[in-house]
């Protein structure tokens, strides 16, 4: 059922993800799922860069090495984070979206329907028995300097994916009524 899906659905992080690889072809069914995101005007503006292999260790030390030369005090264990958790994915995909080129709409908008399309991802994964995590650091900034990015299209995080042996924390929400303001 899609709302206990919704409700299981939890953030997976790298350093928790076995070895187990993910095929190609399920990262193919994941990314169609994200591809029947809502998007307004029709403009699907997401797209993804699929890391695998290698390709995972050249962003883990792009992303470290950048973060040495911007901030002024490095901390060793977040260089080392940055370096690793790319090559503890079984898959890793750069999140990235293409704004329209007419602004026939707000920007927001773009963003949102990326944001739903990772969610689909997300979901598709949970109904996988996949780990996911959407992390967004602030080096996302400077991606330009390691993807190809066309005009217009930015990075907005990373989609890191892994199976996964222990089981993960049951959520918690607060109640509904509290954030709901019914106007009769």
């Amino acid at each position: 059922m899609i709302f206990d899906l919704i409700k299981n659905r939890r953030s997976v992080f790298p350093v928790q993800y076995n070895d187990r690889p993910i095929s190609k072809e399920t990262i193919e069914r994941i990314l169609e799922a994200a591809n029947w995101a809502p998007n307004h005007k029709k403009t699907e503006p997401w797209r993804f860069k699929v890391l695998m292999n290698g390709h995972k260790e050249a962003l883990g030390k792009f992303l470290s090495e950048k973060y040495q030369q911007v901030d002024p005090k490095p901390k060793q264990v977040k260089i080392k984070k940055l370096q690793e958790n790319p090559t503890k994915a079984a898959a890793l995909i750069a999140i990235c979206m293409q704004r329209d080129p007419n602004e026939s709409l707000p920007e927001w908008e773009e963003l949102a329907a990326t944001a739903m399309a990772v969610q689909n991802m997300w979901l598709c994964c949970t109904e996988l028995g996949i780990g996911s995590y959407w992390s967004s650091p602030g080096l996302i900034k400077y991606m330009d300097e390691f993807f190809d990015l066309n005009k217009g299209e930015k990075c907005l995080g990373f989609f890191y994916m892994g199976y996964f042996d222990d089981p993960v924390n049951a959520g918690a929400r607060g109640a509904i009524g509290d954030k709901v303001q019914w106007l009769e």
